[in-house]
């Protein structure tokens, strides 16, 4: 039995330290901060069967509770409890602070025969055993993976499955669940010995990271060197460009780059990155950019980066890319998604609908069908009603009998509105850029792609006049013409086409872009206007004309009587 315990922490091997003697009516008493050193902390880790401390602060864990042990440890570190260091009496705790401890995960856990040891397939020593593990429920997801990746130092996770073997192989099961609620890794793995006939794999970034982000595609950039004993370093943003950011989300197994902004994840970290990266886009790892040395960060901000999800959700089987059933990509299957913990509710909806740039969810309807594969997805993993890719199960054997269907807001793609002009009992479409004659006939078209049948479309006009015009029509083929005789000044102005269309029990509108009209006078008008105008010019030549031989006579004339 212990005679140590760390309460109130992350993990078995965090928390504040209590000690206990081997008399069985002794309570559980706090250690006073004073003089409690890193020796003692690596008897006690050590003891937990924990790893080395990382973290040693009075009050981390709160405050010193009574009863308080009485002794001051003297431990010199190779000790196996610390009840076996030496000691002595202590009557007061100056501090009045209580020793708080964190010490690391043990050493018990590896990625073997991959590429690098930042990448293969997951072993755990038990008991003295290395085994390769399996999960023990459906929910082992990248975002578990990625515990893995950070606790082993190696980034984040980029993916993660299943290796099939041949034979029935012992193993060690792992509880994903609870490894995602941050618990320590050896908490997690059942005691119970197991055999399965497929191992987990997982594949890490290595060696880089994006920290404090709202999913693995966002955060601020860390980079790290092949070398082991190298720590992680924040990026200065200066010249770090698109072309890098595009080398940093590919690495990552994320989309293309949509925001780069400096401190927008936190500030600078030391230590900073010496190197200046200059990648030209389709490098495979940021590495092996080419670089150049850097001495200062000018501007203070390291890069923060949020990249793009891949292309990996989709709403398929209905009229919209908006509307239909939801599934994911995952080892290169589209599924139909499913949340096994609970009911697929509105919030997984809306997830999906912001994931697709489509606004929010109007419905989501549930029916029964035959039993097909499906992705499972845990619903307490969706953060901020967004949908990300770590939170989908890997589980391959899973299928449902349920039918699914979402109907998200912006369902309806969007109108476009176009005009012609009438000459002469001519149609002549968009002529000189939305010019048209006073006096002639036009026709202002709304359309739409065919998605539904039925709806109508509302013309909205807006002028000078404080007072909007609108018009009605019913969509026939997708399309409404709103036609309009003898164009005079009341019809300059910016036109819009809305279509409205009641689908799914919901009303449903789209707007399409503005188009904006000016009126010039008829032809005839103009003719009249340009002979008008060089009758005058000629008028004023002929003056000018008469006006210099009259001055040229009467100069000549002056000079002879001199």
């Amino acid at each position: 039995m212990y005679s140590v315990r760390l309460v109130n922490g992350t993990s078995l091997c965090s928390g504040r330290l209590e000690v206990k003697s081997n008399q069985s009516n002794q309570s559980w008493s706090s250690v006073c901060e004073d003089d409690f050193d890193l020796q003692d902390a690596e008897v006690v880790c050590r003891e937990l069967g924990c790893g080395a401390p990382s973290v040693l602060q009075g009050a981390l864990y709160g405050d010193m509770e009574a009863p308080v042990w009485t002794k001051e440890f003297q431990c010199r570190g190779h000790e196996s409890a610390l009840l076996g260091c030496e000691s002595s009496d202590r009557n007061t705790c100056s501090s009045g602070k209580a020793a708080g401890l964190t010490c690391s995960e043990p050493d018990n856990f590896q990625l073997v025969r991959g590429s690098s040891r930042c990448a293969g397939e997951l072993e755990i020593k038990k008991e003295g055993w290395w085994r390769k593990v399996d999960a023990e429920d459906s929910a082992w997801n990248l975002k578990a993976a990625d515990v893995v990746c950070r606790l082993l130092d190696c980034g984040s996770a980029v993916s993660t499955g299943w290796k099939e073997m041949e034979m029935y192989t012992g193993i060690w099961r792992i509880r994903s669940t609870c490894l995602q609620s941050k618990s320590a890794v050896r908490e997690c793995i059942l005691t119970k010995y197991s055999t399965s006939l497929s191992n987990l794999e997982i594949t890490c970034s290595d060696s880089v990271r994006l920290v404090n982000g709202t999913s693995l595609c966002s955060g601020r950039l860390e980079v790290k060197s092949n070398q082991s004993t190298q720590s992680w370093s924040s990026v200065c943003e200066d010249d770090f460009d698109l072309q890098d950011a595009e080398v940093v989300c590919r690495e990552l197994g994320c989309g293309a780059p949509s925001v780069l902004q400096g401190a927008l994840y936190g500030d600078m970290e030391a230590p900073v990155w010496t190197k200046d990266f200059q990648c030209r886009g389709h490098e495979s790892a940021l590495l092996d950019c080419d670089s150049s040395d850097r001495n200062t960060c000018s501007s203070g901000k390291a890069v923060r980066l949020t990249c793009s999800e891949p292309d990996d959700v989709r709403l398929s089987g209905g009229a919209s890319s908006c509307a239909g059933t939801p599934e994911m990509k995952q080892q290169g299957q589209w599924r139909p998604v499913t949340d096994w913990d609970t009911e697929w509710d509105q919030k997984l909806s809306s997830a999906v609908c912001k994931r697709l740039d489509c606004g929010s969810a109007v419905s989501t309807n549930i029916s029964s069908s035959r039993r097909t594969p499906v992705w499972g997805i845990s619903r307490s993993c969706v953060q901020s009603d967004w949908l990300v890719r770590e939170c989908l199960w890997l589980t391959i054997y899973m299928t449902s009998p349920k039918n699914l269907e979402v109907v998200c807001s912006d369902l309806l793609a969007q109108p476009n509105i176009s005009f012609s002009t009438h000459i002469d009992g001519v149609s002549e479409a968009t002529q000189q850029g939305l010019l048209v004659l006073m006096g002639s006939d036009f026709t202002i078209s709304c359309s739409i792609l065919p998605q539904y049948p039925g709806g109508s479309f509302q013309l909205i006009f807006n002028t000078s006049d404080p007072e909007q015009k609108t018009y009605t029509l019913p969509a026939v083929n997708h399309t409404a013409h709103f036609l309009f005789s003898a164009a005079g000044s009341t019809h300059r102005g910016e036109y819009r086409c809305v279509y409205h269309l009641y689908v799914f029990s919901h009303n449903f509108s789209s707007e399409s872009l503005p188009l904006h009209l000016t009126l010039a006078a008829p032809l005839t008008e103009l003719i009249i206007r340009l002979v008008v105008l060089l009758l005058g010019m000629m008028s004023l030549i002929t003056a000018l004309c008469v006006t210099s031989k009259v001055l040229h006579i009467f100069i000549q004339r002056r000079l002879g009587f001199n």
